[in-house]
């Protein structure tokens, strides 16, 4: 079981980005799937989920009305898309598998990360 995310780059603030989380070897559609980031000398902090239930997605206070998380069942992908992105969004982005109500995320579930630097 493993998940890989892609899709980070180099932006301008206010730019946008939009972060892949594929796997392998399971259905994401079946698990609770969210995203977190780590920015140098800080902790890691979840920044989205989206259940695997009801659909019902959260999101970190600071990104609130900026990013949409989303699935591609078609794809086996899960999706985040983010807008008028800040400074502080700099960080590595993880997408791990979370508890299924989005309260929090499964240790070690991440895997390889994709760097997110929002840079003028």
């Amino acid at each position: 079981v493993q998940l890989q995310a892609s899709g980070g780059g180099l932006v301008q603030p206010g730019g946008s980005l939009r972060l892949s989380c594929a796997a392998s070897g399971f259905t994401l559609d079946y698990y609770a799937i969210g995203w977190l980031r780590q920015a140098p000398g800080k902790e890691r902090e979840g920044v989205s989920c989206i259940s695997s239930n009801d659909g019902s997605r959260y999101y970190a206070d600071s990104v609130k009305g900026r990013f949409t998380i989303s699935r591609d069942n078609a794809k086996n992908t899960v999706i985040l898309q983010m807008r008028s992105l800040k400074f502080e969004d700099t960080a590595v982005y993880y997408c791990a598998t979370w508890y299924s109500d989005c309260s929090s995320w499964y240790r070690d579930s991440w895997g390889q990360g994709t760097q997110v630097t929002v840079s003028s």
